[in-house]
Order: structure tokens, then C-alpha cells, then sequence
């Protein structure tokens, strides 16, 4: 079964190695490759449907870039798009606490058709790899709670992307004021390089500043300082959200 929304890949800077093109390909996934027009002469080989953006250097992150994704998914009638970092190494199945890779679409058709039985899941989106341990008693999904990197987004909610840092979170924050729901598959997987250990990307224009992540964490603070607390922990300072407010979001099956 393959994908029915459309899925978007944004890369910048890392021709040489978008290593989600790579994996999508394996697994004869259709994608959207979206671009800056400078860099579209590295990239043309990279895949086959390229769309390249009306600006760049903007020197704002993605956000521009995914706003525009979302207006394109729009005008091509879809009612959800998909939107995936670029730097995703493998795709897994997470079943018995072993997590094999998976060289099928189908995991996208499947998690779709899951959340397209209830009529309020506003974001839904596989969690990381290594946030399931096999040790771990883990069910097959969370509710109500942060999702990045690998998200799949309802085309009609009110909200679109903002900011500079942690705006995967914020929209999900956003999203659950609204009284509206979040999917974090854990059934499926990504297996992903920490952004700051590749070239491009958000690594040249976004992370940046040697302080400690302080200001990254202090930015969604200020955006939400009803649920969010800046803490020190594995050397570094961090966000911490309070999910709890969001309990009650249910889930509404559709009729």
C-alpha cells in the first residue's frame, strides 16, 4: 500500500548526503524534494519530483520553507502532508521489543489510516528510535504529547509554523490548547542523526550560538510559560513541557 497524503522532504546544504531521500527511495516511497533555487543544480540527481522554493538565505530556519509546504499540499487538494527531516537514517517496526528496519511504505499507510478513524487528531508522526528502548514496556502509541521530524499534519487546523527554535513543539503545544489531539506512533520508528552532527541544514543556520541551548530552551518559555520550565540535565540546558493539562483531549471516532 503506498502513502495516500503527500510526503515533503526540506533540505538545504546537504545534497551529498539527504539521507532521507536515500531511505524513502528504498522503499519506493513518491516524494516532494523542496529546495533553494541556488542549490538546485546539487540537487537535481538527488530525486525526481523537486520543487524549489521562491526564496532563499532567508536566515530563518525552516520556517518559511514548511509554511510554503503547507500552502503547496493545500493546492493540491490534500487534505493532510507529510513533513520529514532530511536527515532520517532508517525506518523501523517496533514489535516484541526488537525494532527491524522496514523496507515497505506501507508503515505510512497504516499509521494514516489509523488516525483518519477519528475526526480530531490535528498532528500525528513516528517517535525516534532511540526513545523506545527493547527493555521497555512501550505501547504502540502516545497521546497528547510532542511530535517532530517525521509529522503528518492536518491541512485545515488554524495554525501554521512560527518562530526560530523547537517550532515542532510549539505547533504541537498549539495544537493541544486547541483542544485538539496528537499521534506519537511508537509502533513505528525513526532512526535519525542528531541535527548537530551533520552540515546543513539547521546545524549553518539555526544552531549556532554557543550558549548552551540556553536560548533555544527559553523560547518556548516565553511561548508557553504556563507548561514550560527551562532545566540543566545532561550538561545542557533544556525545555521541559507539562503535558498533563492535555489529558482529557479524547479521542472522537468518526461516525
Amino acid at each position: 500500500m503506498k502513502p495516500k497524503y503527500p510526503i515533503y522532504i526540506i533540505s538545504k546544504g546537504r545534497a551529498k548526503n539527504c539521507l532521507t531521500a536515500r531511505e524513502l527511495k528504498k522503499m519506493n516511497v513518491k516524494f516532494y524534494l523542496v529546495i533553494e533555487p541556488q542549490e538546485y543544480e546539487d540537487y537535481k540527481n538527488v530525486a525526481k519530483n523537486i520543487l524549489v522554493l521562491p526564496f532563499k538565505n532567508l536566515g530563518k530556519g525552516s520556517i518559511p520553507a514548511r509554511n510554503w509546504v503547507w500552502e503547496h499540499s493545500i493546492s493540491i487538494k490534500a487534505k493532510r502532508h507529510w513533513i520529514l527531516d532530511d536527515n532520517i537514517e532508517g525506518f523501523h517496526r517496533l514489535n516484541r521489543n526488537k525494532k527491524p528496519n522496514v523496507t515497505s511504505r506501507a508503515i505510512f499507510r497504516y499509521a494514516e489510516d489509523f488516525i483518519d478513524r477519528y475526526k480530531n487528531v490535528a498532528i500525528a508522526g513516528f517517535n525516534y528510535y532511540n526513545f523506545c528502548k527493547a527493555t521497555d514496556k512501550i505501547p504502540p502509541y502516545n497521546l497528547n504529547t510532542r511530535i517532530y521530524s517525521c509529522i503528518l499534519i492536518k491541512n485545515d487546523l488554524s495554525h501554521r509554523w512560527r518562530g526560530r527554535y523547537n517550532e515542532d513543539t510549539d505547533l504541537s503545544i498549539r495544537v493541544l490548547k486547541d483542544g485538539w489531539c496528537t499521534i506519537l506512533f511508537n509502533a513505528f520508528l525513526i532512526g535519525k542523526v542528531t541535527t548537530q552532527r551533520m552540515k546543513g541544514g539547521n546545524t549553518d543556520n539555526v544552531y549556532t550560538d554557543n550558549d548552551d541551548r540556553m536560548k533555544f530552551a527559553e523560547s518556548l518559555q516565553k511561548q508557553h510559560p504556563d507548561i514550560v520550565e527551562v532545566v540543566w540535565k545532561f550538561n545542557r540546558w533544556h525545555h521541559k513541557v507539562n503535558y498533563k493539562p492535555f489529558k482529557n483531549n479524547f479521542l472522537l471516532t468518526k461516525q
